[in-house]
């Protein structure tokens, strides 16, 4: 059997009705773009699509419309650029980023409905509702609120409790009312569409249970094993709203959010095919192909449970999902960040605030990546974190480096001398870290893999404290050349942590960008010229850090 060599790497689409924060990156689109950076600097015998885009309809974007006094179309382009230019800015590069509310993707969404229609595998079924007599419409899960069943808050909505973030239906909730005008809502008959997941229920076991058990995460496996234990029930597709992707012939009647987003992540690919003069099919309907998906705790249920079942459902070759990946929650000063209650770091506002030093913030949200539990961010975690590991460890060394080079050989590899054993055993050590990263990267463990990268520059100031190049003339040219082995392999290696730092350490060293699996034991020759120093990283102030905790007590 042929290797698995191609990749689809998804990232879970962000809703359209609020900008991209600190959350989002930590939970999906850092570790998914580190992910999608590593596989393509590895060998050039994988091949990889990195897909995305925007999850445009739902209640969450009616809401908002209703919020801004605007119409649902308005709301979504506003956030879709917002987005797509936040994630650009930012080094988060996909290969496509799509949209839901693109034709491509309804045309997609509805090719689905019309199969499982016409196979007879969805069932109509008539349930009582509830329905807002004032605003004459029926109210989708977030537009209900009362007091949660399980902990009795009374912040809690028709799909989930803000408080103990326990999954809930409508029908479940204690004293409900209507988020739109306060207004308690009666119960009324409606039709709708439904998939029997029940009747899918011994093929996920098989699946998740047996054929999943060792190799996806603790907490992916585990939420999943929950809902399947629960036993699995009819789930209706299709909702009561003007804002979605229409059913034909039946006017008001809209696919549920839930059951079409998912196949965003086809529609997005046919999109990338089509631009690119691409197959899509060799991707998403060859069983050599690996999907990867990475998406927040929250969305386990609809990428382990749902989406497997909607594409076996199909049975039209498509594959199944090789890995989710699924982090926790980041929270901020050890509160949930909350678009809707405006509580989070905006990272349109960081990219304005915080010009050139994204990398800083890609550090300190990798380092403190919620992988399997919930994290906290606070802006003086953030501050000592730049300031004493990324400018007094990696800057440090590159301008120590940088510094000796140019005083003790123009700027010049010098030609080594005898090495020594401790000069070998550098070599030898420093071989092992492409490897080594990549195989934490490819494993999710992302911390570790920058701890590891860090250590590499750790490795670089012990060797130079150490050797002393300043007091040891005679060894001099072999320290300084061992010394640019260190930092060419830094170069090498930033790139999936720190993009645009590794531009900088390429054009400091005047190297390409290469393959990982090609990097030769000699980096660096002997006669390469360096480049011009380049500041990597700045200094946080106090008065910096002050500024923002000010604009977070103003939220």
């Amino acid at each position: 059997m042929k290797p698995l060599n191609k990749y689809i790497v998804t990232a879970a689409f962000p809703y359209s009705n609020g900008p991209i924060h600190i959350g989002h990156l930590a939970g999906v689109y850092v570790p998914a773009d580190i992910f999608v950076r590593c596989l393509k600097r590895k060998n050039n015998k994988i091949k990889v699509i990195f897909i995305c885009g925007a999850d445009e309809h739902g209640v969450p974007i009616t809401m908002q419309a209703k919020k801004e006094n605007k119409i649902p179309k308005e709301i979504v382009n506003k956030y879709y650029l917002m987005m797509k230019n936040c994630f650009h800015h930012f080094g988060i590069r996909f290969d496509n980023f799509s949209r839901t509310s693109a034709k491509i993707h309804h045309k997609l969404a509805i090719s689905f409905f019309k199969e499982f229609s016409n196979k007879n595998i969805l069932f109509e079924q008539v349930s009582e509702q509830y329905y807002d007599s004032v605003a004459q419409q029926f109210l989708p899960d977030r537009y209900l609120s009362g007091t949660c069943p399980l902990c009795k808050s009374s912040i809690a909505y028709g799909d989930q409790c803000e408080n103990c973030g326990s999954t809930l239906s409508s029908e479940e909730l204690i004293n409900p009312i209507s988020t739109i005008n306060g207004s308690i809502p009666i119960l009324k008959k409606t039709k709708h569409w439904y998939l029997p997941l029940n009747k899918y229920q011994k093929f996920l076991e098989k699946w998740i249970l047996k054929e999943h058990k060792n190799d996806w995460k603790v907490n992916v496996y585990g939420q999943a094993k929950s809902w399947l234990h629960q036993g699995l029930t009819p789930r209706a597709i299709t909702r009561d709203l003007n804002w979605g992707i229409p059913i034909p012939k039946y006017s008001g009647k809209v696919l549920y959010v839930w059951f079409e987003a998912v196949l965003g992540y086809i529609s997005s690919t046919i999109e990338w095919a089509q631009r690119n003069r691409q197959d899509w099919k060799s991707y998403w309907k060859d069983d050599k192909t690996k999907l990867i998906q990475f998406i927040g705790k929250d969305n386990i249920v609809f990428h382990c449970i749902i989406f497997p079942i909607i594409l076996k459902a199909y049975n039209k070759g498509y594959i199944l999902p090789y890995q989710v990946v699924a982090n926790e929650f980041m929270n901020l000063d050890k509160k949930k960040i909350s678009t809707s209650k405006g509580w989070g770091i905006w990272i349109h506002e960081y990219l304005k605030e915080f010009p050139n030093q994204q990398d800083t913030l890609r550090y300190v949200l990798i380092s403190k990546m919620p992988e399997n539990k919930d994290s906290n961010f606070n802006w003086k975690d953030f501050q000592t974190k730049n300031n004493m590991e990324l400018v007094a460890i990696l800057g440090n060394f590159v301008h120590r480096s940088i510094t000796l080079i140019q005083k003790y050989s123009n700027g010049i590899v010098p030609t080594p001398g005898c090495l020594s054993c401790f000069d070998k055993k550098i070599l030898k050590t420093i071989q092992q870290y492409p490897k080594n990263i990549s195989q934490l990267i490819e494993t999710f463990k992302f911390r570790d893999a920058l701890g590891c990268f860090m250590d590499l520059a750790r490795i670089g100031n012990k060797y130079l404290t150490k050797e002393a190049p300043w007091k040891n003339t005679k060894r001099l040219n072999s320290i300084l050349y061992i010394d640019m082995q260190i930092l060419g392999m830094l170069s090498q290696l930033s790139e999936p942590f720190l993009p645009y730092t590794s531009e900088k350490l390429f054009k400091i060293m005047r190297l390409k960008s290469c393959l990982w699996n090609q990097i030769q034991e000699e980096i660096v020759s002997p006669g390469h010229r360096l480049g011009k120093p380049l500041i990597l990283f700045q200094k946080i102030t106090n008065d910096c850090v002050k500024k923002q905790l000010k604009k977070l007590n103003n939220i």
